[in-house]
């Protein structure tokens, strides 16, 4: 549901597959270690099931980590890659802070993350001025299976593809919220330097999710990039 306003903008011109990564939404738990590659061979996995080899694939955090190791591991499976609010590694730094999610998570459920969360995902602005959205992605949160969000979290603490991205041939674009406390606009910044041919472009007003907190312009950026490579 987290894509709802784009597929609201684009679902007349486009056919869209929405889908939940394993352990979230109405996808399955599992109980073996995994990577973002892995993630990465599901996306692939179900395009190929569904038809839509060479579509335009667009993730956010974790699915812009998915959206380069697609672009890594898998050349020439889509037309684009949009990755937003994301990050191509995770600081030594900030790995006890992942340490201290999962044990809350696994400990008490998902209740008690959901406050700190929407303070990385959505500008103060927004949770002060939207409770209809602030309520939508307060269940998002609480109603993530525990399981699920360890089992990812693990996956994102793992990631460092930052040296690889020059690998990837696939055109992309690199779409962060102006505001991202969680992976500000510098860590894009990284993404491009180290990704040849990309090219970046924020969105306005936005923390953390972007495509939620700012539709109108982040609709505009995907949009436009899209139809570009169309042509």
């Amino acid at each position: 549901t987290m894509w709802d306003a784009q597929i609201e903008a684009m679902a007349n011109e486009y056919r869209i597959l929405c889908y939940d990564k394993r352990g979230h939404g109405q996808s399955g738990d599992f109980d073996q270690d995994i990577t973002i590659k892995d993630l990465a061979d599901d996306a692939v996995a179900l395009a190929q099931a569904t038809g839509f080899e060479e579509a335009h694939f667009c993730g956010l955090s974790i699915g812009g980590m998915t959206g380069q190791a697609i672009g890594i591991f898998h050349p020439g499976m889509f037309k684009s890659l949009a990755l937003c609010a994301t990050t191509s590694a995770i600081p030594n730094e900030v790995l006890p802070t992942w340490e201290q999610r999962i044990s809350e998570a696994l400990a008490n459920g998902m209740d008690g993350l959901v406050a700190p969360t929407l303070g990385r995902w959505l500008t103060q602005e927004t949770q002060q001025n939207q409770p209809e959205l602030v309520a939508h992605v307060s269940r998002m949160i609480s109603t993530t299976s525990p399981e699920g969000y360890a089992g990812c979290s693990r996956a994102i603490m793992k990631l460092n593809y930052t040296d690889q991205l020059k690998s990837i041939t696939t055109p992309s674009i690199i779409i962060p919220g102006e505001f991202d406390p969680a992976l500000p606009v510098s860590m894009s910044e990284i993404i491009a330097a180290h990704l040849p041919g990309s090219v970046m472009k924020t969105v306005p007003g936005a923390a953390h999710l972007c495509n939620i907190e700012n539709p109108k312009d982040f609709n505009k950026i995907l949009i436009d990039w899209i139809k570009s490579q169309e042509n």
